[in-house]
């Protein structure tokens, strides 16, 4: 993505480039929740935006999303605040009542985005953990739990920092592997990153 930005806009800086009226700021969080909070927060603070694009790799639950594919994450939710109980079982904020689960911007424990567009992405549900799943018991927990379609280190604090902020947004993930017993041969990074850097220019280019 920045190879083309350096072509094809006008560098003011390595994070900042124009093309005619349509301008582009790069935020790169590092990984996970408490990053992107802090990084996204401390923008949003300073500056408003006409839409916040938070791009990454995801991992599928959902069996009907094939490797490679592009989608729009819809919603979002926290997967693992919450404790672990005596019996293994896991119970989040919003059922031991630390959040209401319909307290803003939540809405029965999920982050929603009300940005309407953009529908040439598949859309999806997904969930944002601290560590990613990779013991089969665990994941069918979770998504017995949740029903997520895919899981990702980032979504929710984007989403809530955005929602917060009353900021407009939009979550594109690229699937790079499965949600699966540990299994790091079965990942597809280039064909991931390649397939989300082409919707990140088309993307640029119905914006322009």
């Amino acid at each position: 993505m920045q190879q083309h930005l350096n072509g094809h806009f006008w560098p003011h800086s390595e994070v900042y480039f124009q093309k005619e009226n349509l301008e582009v700021n790069l935020l790169v969080t590092g990984v996970g929740m408490t990053l992107t909070a802090f990084h996204l927060g401390n923008l949003l603070a300073r500056q408003p935006f006409d839409l916040a694009i938070n791009a990454g790799i995801a991992g599928a639950f959902n069996r009907e999303l094939n490797l490679g594919d592009v989608v729009n994450v819809t919603a979002e939710r926290f997967a693992d605040l919450g404790v672990e109980e005596s019996d293994g079982t896991f119970t989040d904020v919003q059922e031991l009542d630390l959040i209401a689960a319909n307290e803003p911007p939540f809405q029965n424990g999920w982050l929603l985005n009300p940005s309407v567009g953009f529908d040439f992405l598949k859309t999806c549900k997904g969930l944002t953990v601290n560590k990613v799943h990779g013991f089969q018991p665990n994941i069918e927990a979770v998504r017995g739990k949740y029903e997520a379609d895919v899981e990702s280190m980032e979504g929710a604090a984007f989403f809530l920092a955005c929602l917060l902020a009353d900021q407009p947004f939009l979550e594109i993930r690229s699937i790079s592997n499965y949600v699966e017993p540990r299994n790091r041969a079965g990942w597809n990074l280039p064909l991931a990153i390649e397939n989300l850097n082409e919707v990140l220019i088309e993307l640029l280019e119905s914006l322009q």
